[in-house]
């Protein structure tokens, strides 16, 4: 099995709701009414940042002469 743990930041915010960013990557925010939600929620916002990231990578790299080599976590 391939995983990578990630760390929440979760805080209480003004109006009630839980906030919460990922520590490893801070540009991951989100929020939700209880813990659960607001940690499904950041894996949602997580694996939309991602796909956007390699959306521009790809831009970025069309026409050039590349590799791409998968790299496994656990």
């Amino acid at each position: 099995m391939v995983y990578m743990k990630l760390t929440a930041i979760i805080e209480k915010g003004e109006n009630g709701w839980l906030v919460g960013q990922i520590e490893e990557i801070p540009a991951v925010i989100s929020q939700g009414k209880t813990t659960e939600e607001l940690k499904a929620n950041l894996i949602d916002a997580l694996n939309l940042y991602l796909e956007t990231q390699k959306e521009l990578t790809d831009q970025e790299y069309e026409g050039k002469n590349i590799t791409r080599e998968e790299l496994i976590l656990a």
